[in-house]
């Protein structure tokens, strides 16, 4: 965005500053000796208005900043530098003489009301007023939605058996001791490790598993002895969301407990393929994308609308260093793109696993490409360790869809690739009816599929 003023004509500044009337006879310039030639100022010296200083360098154009393909520094980006303000310098020279001048007198009126004043000290700052009433945050200020939901957020410190683990986040879910996070911070304590929940005030809580869904990235962990005083996080409704809504992340981002940013809504929908790198198993979902700081450690933690309701769950980040990959590997710090599971299919996902200890997934009874050059989803011609691509008398099959067939748009979203069918498939609960639109042989077809069923992580 360009901010020159070239070809806007600025009236030039007066060739003197104004003289003040009542400025006292003493101060003058005493007269020059009779004969000698009059002084005339020089341009270089003592011209008015003086000439503009040359232009700043602004720290950020020095070239530090990251490297990488995603973060680039200021002059990488802007390799001709700062454009000259042309004609503009001498008003602004001008103008900051005069912002001096005008806070000179200020500052001698102050002093000379402190002087009519004296209390026995050279001092004239003035202190704020630091009564509670003064200090008090209205409800709806982030500063008052962090106040009332940070005693709701837990920072989970897993460890796996064999030492290995890390630190994530988590939040208080119901009164019973249940704590919602991502399955990816709890997975390496799944089994015979340990996990700890430390509360914003310092208390510390072992904690067990109770349940976890791999693809929806989504666990539910219980306190082994809860507080008495356990306050759950109220949910908002994620399906009303809009884009430009105000959001807060809280979390513990590289290990930095009880960190609040804000920022808003980016997009709805938003087809994330995500992995800890640990497995070779994906989670797949359609998320709410956020400019709101989420970094490493943030993942499980709160993502909470203006009123300090829930819509999401942090799940993921674009990694500044590479393009490839979503909440996985490295320590690579935020660039403004987050993404959080929808909190409507968190809580359909939390109370499975707290009733049954497992998630329950609707699918369609078809294999698809997970590449993404198909112009959709692309059912396979061959399943899973040499299945039919097709369950037989599943719900593709009954609604007559063959491998080959691309899938295009599930009911109004377009599909662009397998990920994003499996994401918007995954929106929706075993039973509900969809419109498919697909392509075979050059040709468009629609048809209508009910969802099956998948229970657990096979």
């Amino acid at each position: 965005m360009s901010t020159e003023n070239e070809g806007n004509e600025v009236p030039k500044a007066p060739s003197a500053p104004p003289v003040p009337v009542d400025t006292p006879a003493a101060s003058a310039d005493p007269a020059p000796p009779a004969g000698t030639p009059p002084h005339t100022p020089d341009a270089a010296a003592g011209a008015w208005p003086p000439p503009p200083p040359p232009p700043a360098v602004p720290s950020y154009a020095q070239g530090a900043g990251a490297g990488s393909t995603w973060g680039a520094s200021y002059a990488a980006q802007h390799p001709e530098g700062p454009k000259p303000a042309g004609r503009r310098g001498g008003l602004i020279a001008a103008m900051l003489v005069a912002a001096l001048v005008a806070g000179g007198i200020g500052g001698g009126i102050g002093f000379w009301a402190a002087d009519r004043n004296d209390d026995g000290t050279d001092s004239t700052t003035v202190s704020a007023s630091d009564t509670p009433a003064d200090l008090k945050r209205e409800p709806g200020s982030v500063a008052g939605i962090a106040n009332k939901a940070l005693p709701s957020v837990v920072t989970i410190d897993a460890q796996g058996g064999n030492g290995e683990g890390g630190t994530g986040t988590g939040f208080v879910y119901d009164k019973q001791g249940h704590i919602l996070t991502n399955n990816h911070v709890v997975a390496s304590a799944a089994d015979g490790g340990k996990l700890a929940a430390t509360f914003s005030n310092g208390k510390k809580y072992d904690a067990e598993v109770v349940g976890r869904a791999e693809g929806y990235d989504v666990a539910v962990i219980k306190l082994k002895s809860r507080p008495a005083d356990l306050k759950p996080l109220p949910l908002g409704n994620s399906d009303r969301v809009a884009v430009g809504d105000s959001t807060i992340a809280i979390g513990a981002p590289f290990g930095l407990s009880n960190t609040v940013t804000t920022g808003i809504v980016s997009a709805k929908d938003r087809p994330v393929t995500s992995s800890d790198g640990a497995t070779s198993k994906s989670s797949y979902m359609s998320a709410l994308q956020t400019d709101a700081s989420i970094n490493p450690g943030n993942s499980g933690g709160p993502l909470l609308d203006s009123r300090g309701a829930v819509i999401g769950i942090n799940s993921a980040i674009k990694p500044a260093e590479s393009g490839g990959g979503l909440g996985g590997g490295g320590q690579s710090g935020s660039i403004g793109l987050g993404f959080a599971i929808p909190v409507n299919q968190a809580k359909y996902v939390a109370e499975q696993l707290i009733k049954n200890g497992q998630a329950v997934y609707p699918v369609i009874g078809a294999s698809v490409s997970l590449g993404e050059d198909t112009g959709g989803a692309k059912i396979s011609q061959e399943g899973t360790s040499g299945s039919q691509a097709v369950t037989p008398n599943g719900p593709a099959d009954q609604a007559g869809l063959k491998p080959g067939d691309v899938i295009t748009k599930l009911d109004d979203t377009v599909i662009d690739s397998g990920p994003t069918l499996i994401g918007q498939i995954w929106t929706h609960k075993p039973g509900d009816k969809v419109k498919i639109t697909f392509e075979r042989d050059g040709k468009e077809r629609t048809v209508d599929v009910v969802l099956g069923q998948r229970k657990g992580e096979s």
